[in-house]
């Protein structure tokens, strides 16, 4: 590991802002976000993975919002967004990004640095796919975009559900709606054991557990296979558009690899590339740190909107 790579020390944040917690309408949606810092600052969007939602960013926010408006909206189905039923809803990613993308709209974002999570791949490259000109630059926390950067247990257990969905290649996948699998994601591989809150997870499980909700979930996952028949696209626009890219990863993740994370070296040179002693949820504890390299990755980019 290269200089480069080394995850740098955490310089000291700036003053804490208040956070502010909204609702707009998106598609005839109501979608819940948090935002926090100037209203006329350049924006990040924060797009949350699964199970999980704006909560996720409740440590981060504050430490970007001295200088940028952060924006972290919940999808629908996902937190305090409205989760309309299968029948007035596809639970497609490119349905989420659709939603998402008139959130922007909604709220006047119209330039924006992309910071995404798991799920927040999918729907951040699909923004970035569609509207390159309002992308200033991604950060990237444990997301892939090819099939290399996918623990093979993880995909094999994929594997029959995507080829004939029914009762019996359900069964596996509901298991990751358990509250077991829920605590998993983010206990397994965390190197500081002692700075993980039982409110991710909690909270998370809370959503997960409402009624009907297990229906949409899998849903979303059995749309998952989308977006690996995505991969070559996203690849095509990164190797092409080379946005400005930091990259965070949580080295013990168990359902995304190292070969992830080197797929955005490999197709924008310029990667500044950082590694963590940390599993999926590595905001969970490294927050300061990462805080602290995006704020510095953030003040490098070419000023504008």
């Amino acid at each position: 590991m290269g200089p480069a790579e080394a995850a740098a020390p955490a310089a000291p944040g700036p003053t804490a802002a208040a956070v502010r917690y909204r609702t707009v309408k998106a598609r005839g949606l109501d979608i819940f976000y948090r935002e926090a810092g100037p209203k006329d600052a350049p924006v990040v969007l924060l797009l949350h993975g699964f199970p999980s939602s704006s909560h996720m960013f409740r440590d981060l926010i504050p430490q970007l919002a001295g200088d940028y408006r952060v924006l972290a909206p919940d999808y629908p189905g996902f937190g305090s967004s409205e989760a309309p039923d299968l029948e007035h809803f596809p639970y497609t990613f490119s349905a989420l990004a659709d939603v998402i993308e008139a959130f922007t709209e909604a709220v006047g974002a119209s330039h924006y640095v992309i910071y995404m999570q798991d799920y927040g791949g999918p729907v951040g490259f699909r923004l970035a796919l569609k509207h390159p000109e309002r992308v200033r630059g991604i950060i990237v926390q444990n997301a892939v975009a090819n099939v290399e950067g996918w623990n093979p247990e993880a995909a094999k257990a994929f594997a029959p559900f995507w080829q004939g969905r029914n009762a019996e290649t359900e069964q596996p996948i509901r298991g990751l709606l358990t509250a077991e699998t829920t605590r998993f994601q983010y206990t397994h591989g965390a190197a500081r054991r002692e700075r993980l809150s039982p409110d991710a997870w909690i909270h998370d499980q809370a959503g997960l557990d409402r009624a009907g909700n297990d229906r949409l979930q899998l849903e979303m996952l059995w749309n998952y296979q989308d977006n690996v028949a995505q991969y070559p696209k996203w690849q095509d626009y990164l190797r092409t558009k080379r946005p400005p890219l930091l990259v965070a990863w949580g080295d013990n993740d168990p359902y995304f690899t190292l070969e992830g994370a080197k797929l955005f070296r490999t197709l924008v040179p310029g990667t500044e590339m950082h590694h963590f002693d940390a599993g999926h949820f590595a905001l969970e504890t490294h927050s300061e740190e990462i805080a602290s390299l995006s704020r510095a990755f953030l003040a490098r980019l070419p000023k504008g909107r």
